[in-house]
């Protein structure tokens, strides 16, 4: 598996929050959900994305936006108009007097907006992540605060499929939208990288060196295998001098150094998602035993294995592995 797709894995839009918002000018939202990444897809009219830091973005029909949560930021017809409806943790709406509004703007199914019985002016689609895996900090700590990927770069066939579908509601539609989801945000975070290689993570440009790749791509798909820099240097068929120069070139750390990393933050979504316990956890990343795995996991992430799984609403945007 390609780096990658390995690191988008860990980032599968199940819990995703699907919404189509039909909105009829004047309007703004405020958007307070500390999501760890937001996807916008613009369906037709145009829109104001106004960032805490930096200038307001025009979105028309086709642009996909992606947004991390990292700050709050406005979403209107026109970067002037002032919020009247907030967007809290846990896609909770409330007006600025705190007013639920789910119920009041509710527009069918996955519908919301207040365009009332008509077609708004403005049609986009919603989705966020409010938790992301240790292994997807990395991807996130490469973008910036907003990423956007133009109309004439990004995929209209599956955007227009994702708008079709969200308004379905047939047997098998959430895993149907999820699959969706996935494959429209992986298309734009693939667009915007593609776009100018020089701002992308050092793992985007040597997951394509035919060394470097193979080797990441085995520890990756295998972080439990007792992998030495002799053995690594033996699967990609080159002497450990060669892959330790050329891997510390392109991924800025040691192939030793990357692969500690990666199975620390693998070892951090197991405990999150999984129910394996501390030591199957260790023998799945490649530790012989939970005591040496426990005192590597607190050096990391600052906690032990077991506070880490049962501290709730921790945040995993933050990956310790280098991006």
């Amino acid at each position: 598996m390609d780096t990658l797709s390995t690191v988008m894995d860990g980032h599968r839009a199940r819990g995703a929050s699907l919404l189509r918002c039909e909105m009829r000018a004047p309007w703004s939202l405020r958007v307070e959900d500390e999501a760890a990444l937001g996807l916008v897809v613009m369906v037709s009219g145009s829109a104001r994305l106004v960032p805490t830091h930096g200038s307001p973005i025009r979105l028309d029909a086709g642009d996909l936006a992606l947004v991390k949560g990292t700050h709050p930021w406005v979403f209107a017809d026109d970067a002037a108009t002032e919020p009247t409806v907030v967007i809290e943790p846990g896609n909770v709406c409330r007006s600025l007097t705190g007013e639920h509004l789910a119920v009041s703007l509710g527009l069918g199914t996955r519908t919301w907006g207040n365009a009332g019985d008509g077609p708004g002016d403005t049609t986009f689609l919603t989705a966020s992540w409010e938790l992301a895996s240790q292994v997807t900090g990395r991807l996130l700590d490469a973008l910036p605060d907003v990423a956007v990927v133009p109309a004439d770069e990004g995929d209209p066939t599956l955007s227009g499929l994702l708008a079709r579908e969200v308004q379905r509601d047939l047997p098998g539609q959430d895993v149907v939208l999820d699959r969706l989801v996935d494959l429209v945000l992986i298309g734009a975070v693939r667009q915007w990288f593609s776009r100018d290689e020089s701002s992308a993570p050092s793992w985007w440009s040597a997951g394509s060196d035919p060394l470097v790749g193979r080797a990441l791509g085995a520890m990756q798909d295998e972080p439990g295998h007792a992998w030495t820099l002799d053995a690594l240097a033996a699967h990609v068929h080159v002497s450990r001098a060669t892959l330790s120069r050329r891997f510390t070139e392109l991924v800025g750390q040691s192939p030793m150094a990357y692969l500690t990393h990666w199975r620390l933050a693998r070892a951090a979504d197991l405990l999150r998602t999984g129910s394996l316990s501390v030591e199957q956890v260790a023998h799945a990343v490649g530790y012989a035993n939970a005591f040496a795995f426990s005192a590597a996991f607190k050096r990391e992430h600052g906690t032990s294995p077991r506070a880490f799984r049962s501290a709730p609403g921790r945040p995993g945007a933050s990956s310790p592995v280098p991006g």
